[in-house]
């Protein structure tokens, strides 16, 4: 039944999506990471991803699930930016230092909705 639900999920966050107009079309590796997240365990707190306006371009930042692990900073190629936070330090790798001072233009992409522990 688990597997079940988790199939279902996948195809309705591809579904969902997919029926954005082109302007808002998310990039691919953004559906992928949607996908990969729904077919694994939920975490605490549950996995999400925004995007923001950084540096003049737009980024997706992909929240870590637990302290000590980075979060990743996206371009909309897929490259990764950087790890704004996390890690033993709890203040990432150091190469985007500014990243939650001069963000602007929040949007939640994604949050996995699923119970944790069920």
């Amino acid at each position: 039944m688990k597997y079940i639900f988790v199939s279902l999920l996948v195809i309705f966050c591809a579904c969902k999506t997919t029926q954005k107009s082109s302007s808002t079309e998310l990039p691919g590796f953004i559906k992928d990471k949607i996908v990969t997240f729904t077919q694994n365990p939920v975490t605490d707190p549950p996995r999400s991803i925004f995007s923001y306006s950084y540096n003049g371009k737009t980024v997706y930042f992909i929240i870590a699930p637990c302290c000590d692990i980075p979060s990743q900073l996206f371009d909309d190629a897929g490259n990764l930016i950087c790890h704004p936070d996390g890690g033993i330090t709890g203040k990432g790798d150091g190469k985007c230092s500014d990243f939650f001072q001069t963000r602007t233009d929040e949007k939640l992409i994604w949050k996995d909705s699923r119970n944790f522990g069920k």
